[in-house]
């Protein structure tokens, strides 16, 4: 999914993010990563009802009132997971008139991906892959879009939005997903500030959850 990334905005930021075992919250009260709050829990038997019993624990009306932007992790992850927390996003969303934006989990991960295999070439591309329990893959593809000499430096554009693919091709960079709770939420508040303040209220309309296959494979 593609953003024009634009220069950070002083406003607080909600994030709502989920794996495949876990979910989680993101609150920046400024631009600045001290700023940030961070919730994080494994799934348990009753997910619909304590999403929303966390969810209130977690920021103040008054802090929710404040709320400039929401963004929220579409998958792929747990199905299930990412139905709910992209419903509670919409939700909050149009109930408090504030825009909404979404971005893949492998997006969400790119970056860290990234530094980690040190892949810092301009315009150098790689695959984010999660296997799945059948045949295939879900894979989703990631350039580097400028000249980068250090790890914070780096701007992942993602230019295949994960899909099904039968197998890895060869000749390309092809990395496993892995979720990082805590450093997938950091991430996200990240892509989410940079992404500047979106002035259409009504955007929640347009973000569903992303998952290129059925719930039972």
């Amino acid at each position: 999914m593609t953003h024009n990334l634009k220069p950070k905005q002083n406003h607080p930021t909600l994030v709502i993010h989920s794996t495949d075992n876990s979910f989680g919250f993101g609150y920046r009260k400024t631009n600045k990563i001290e700023s940030d709050a961070l919730f994080i829990k494994k799934f348990d038997n009753d997910l619909c009802n304590n999403l929303i019993v966390e969810f209130n624990k977690f920021i103040s009306k008054d802090n929710l009132r404040k709320v400039n932007k929401i963004s929220v992790s579409i998958g792929p992850a747990n199905f299930n997971a990412s139905r709910l927390i992209v419903v509670l996003a919409r939700t909050i969303s149009q109930q408090i008139s504030c825009p909404l934006d979404s971005f893949s989990a492998f997006e969400i991960m790119a970056k860290r991906i990234a530094s980690k295999n040190n892949i810092f070439s301009n315009k150098q591309s790689f695959w984010i892959y999660k296997k799945l329990k059948r045949d295939g893959f879900i894979a989703g593809k990631y350039t580097i879009c400028h000249n980068a000499t250090k790890k914070a430096d780096l701007f992942i554009e993602e230019t295949v939005l994960p899909k099904v693919i039968k197998e890895l091709d060869s000749k390309e960079l092809f990395f496993e997903a892995k979720y990082e709770d805590e450093e997938d939420l950091k991430a996200l508040l990240d892509l989410s500030n940079k992404g500047g303040l979106n002035a259409n209220l009504n955007s929640w309309q347009k973000v569903f959850p992303l998952y290129p296959i059925s719930p039972i494979n």
